[in-house]
């Protein structure tokens, strides 16, 4: 009988003559993230105060900085949270706007990741919020809108709007967790605004119920390749976010997606600034309003409609790959 390493040694040739050959593997390095920009406490008081006629008719009177800060409508607290607030004192006349803030950030950006750490949101009766970014000549330099709700909703819509030529992809549905809204062309401008939407009805997402868990963190991150939002309740931020290291590749399916495919992201998105306001009844929260725009306007003459119509920051940070 031949030795067994005698066997062995024949049997090699057959099996590499038999194995498949070994193909080179060329792993895609994951993306990694420097951090470009971090505004926190005093840093969004350095921000561009919007003082102008508000674009979605609110009845809301956007303060200065000087104005916001004698009023006590945008200030930091001992602890570094900023708050940005809506008037809770005066009743109003008829006609008369109730005072609120808008500020945007002194830079502009195309692509990035953005990381933005909320204690609270403004929510109320007549209420219109949102955390989002906007590019110069709406709507042909695109806004992203990642925070955006109206009066006592529990639900966050995030949407887009673009000149013409930009949709969303509704063959995608199941690559994020929110659900589309009835529009899916993002053109806005002429008459229609809606854009298209991707609505999160998870719990805590928004206003009252977003509030109770001491809010949490959005992400959205924007290359040639789409849009993509995520939303951490306080609990849950990814220790990656926490240590300054973000990895979106290990945070799963995101609340929302908008595909390249039917939307090119570069074209329609350019120097896009951060921004945060409170905005009252108008174009929207008017006309969702039970009773419609009149009965809004009576509701926003009433300062306990606004208890709790505050943002609470803590940081929004800026990161590039």
């Amino acid at each position: 009988m031949p030795a067994l390493s005698n066997l062995i040694l024949l049997a090699l040739p057959f099996v590499a003559l038999g194995a498949p050959p070994r193909r080179h593997e060329h792993i895609q390095p994951r993306a990694t993230y420097k951090l470009k920009d971090h505004y926190t406490g005093k840093d969004f008081l350095e921000w561009d105060f919007f003082s102008a006629p508000d674009p979605t008719h609110g009845t809301v009177n956007y303060l200065s900085k000087s104005e916001a800060q004698a009023k006590g409508l945008a200030y930091v607290q001992k602890d570094g949270t900023t708050v940005l607030a809506v008037d809770n004192k005066t009743t109003l006349k008829p006609g008369q706007n109730r005072d609120s803030v808008r500020i945007s950030s002194p830079k502009s950006y195309s692509t990035g990741l953005f990381i933005a750490d909320f204690f609270a949101m403004p929510h109320g009766p007549s209420v219109w919020p949102a955390y989002w970014t906007v590019g110069p000549n709406w709507p042909t330099g695109g806004e992203v809108d990642i925070l955006e709700g109206v009066g006592d909703s529990t639900t966050n819509q995030m949407t887009l709007h673009t000149s013409a030529g930009c949709s969303l992809d509704t063959k995608l549905a199941t690559s994020f967790t929110g659900s589309h809204t009835s529009t899916t062309n993002c053109k806005s401008g002429d008459g229609s605004n809606d854009g298209c939407g991707i609505t999160d009805a998870q719990p805590h997402a928004y206003g009252h119920e977003f509030n109770i868990i001491a809010g949490g963190v959005f992400a959205h991150l924007v290359t040639s390749s789409g849009i993509k939002i995520w939303r951490f309740p306080r609990t849950a931020i990814p220790a990656d976010i926490t240590d300054g290291k973000p990895n979106p590749a290990s945070w799963g399916k995101p609340a929302a997606f908008f595909s390249s495919g039917t939307c090119n992201i570069a074209e329609h998105f350019k120097d896009q600034v951060i921004t945060i306001n409170t905005s009252i009844c108008g174009d929207w929260a008017g006309n969702a309003f039970p009773g419609g725009p009149s009965a809004c306007a009576a509701a926003a003459a009433d300062p306990q409609n606004f208890e709790h119509a505050q943002w609470m920051l803590n940081y929004v940070s800026v990161y590039e790959s």
